[in-house]
C-alpha cells in the first residue's frame, strides 16, 4: 500500500506577497519626498557655505587693496581698468568650484556678492540686508 505524501510545500502565498509589496510601496511613497527634501536642503546649505568662503576670500583681497589705496569695486569694470582683483583670484583663494558672477566693495568692505554653485543654485550676499545670504529661486517658490 502506498502512503500519500504531503505535497504541501513551504512558502508564501500570492496574497501574502502582494500584501508585503503594497506595504513596501506605501512606505516608499511616504519616505521618498522626505528624503528629497533633505537632499535639497543639503544642496542649499552647501551653496551658502561656498558663498561664505567666497565672501571671506573677497574681503581678504579687498582689505589688501584698500590698505594699498586700490579699487573700491571688483567686477568687470575694475578688472578691465586693471585696478581691481580678478574674480578668478577670489575663487582660487576660496577654493570654490562654482562661478563668481559679481562682487562689489564699498570702502574696502564686501558690499554684495553673487555666486553660482556647481549644483546650479545662485546665492546672493548683501551686507545691507538682515538676511545676509539668500537663494532667490527658493524664496520666490516659497512665496507662492
Amino acid at each position: 500500500m502506498k502512503q500519500k505524501k504531503n505535497h504541501r510545500t513551504k512558502g508564501f502565498t500570492l496574497v501574502e506577497l502582494i500584501v508585503v509589496l503594497v506595504i513596501l510601496a506605501i512606505l516608499a511613497a511616504t519616505l521618498v519626498p522626505a528624503l528629497i527634501g533633505y537632499i535639497d536642503k543639503a544642496n542649499q546649505k552647501a551653496a551658502i557655505v561656498e558663498c561664505r568662503s567666497c565672501v571671506s576670500a573677497a574681503q581678504t583681497l579687498a582689505s589688501e587693496l584698500y590698505i594699498t589705496g586700490g579699487a573700491k569695486a571688483v567686477g568687470k569694470e575694475a578688472v578691465e581698468s586693471g585696478s581691481g582683483v580678478k574674480l578668478s583670484e577670489i575663487l582660487s583663494l576660496a577654493e570654490a568650484k562654482g562661478t563668481l558672477i559679481r562682487v562689489t566693495f564699498d570702502d574696502g568692505k564686501v558690499e554684495t556678492l553673487e555666486y553660482e554653485a556647481k549644483n546650479g543654485l545662485v546665492v546672493l550676499y548683501n551686507a545691507n540686508e538682515d538676511q545676509l545670504y539668500s537663494i532667490p529661486s527658493i524664496e520666490d517658490d516659497e512665496d507662492l
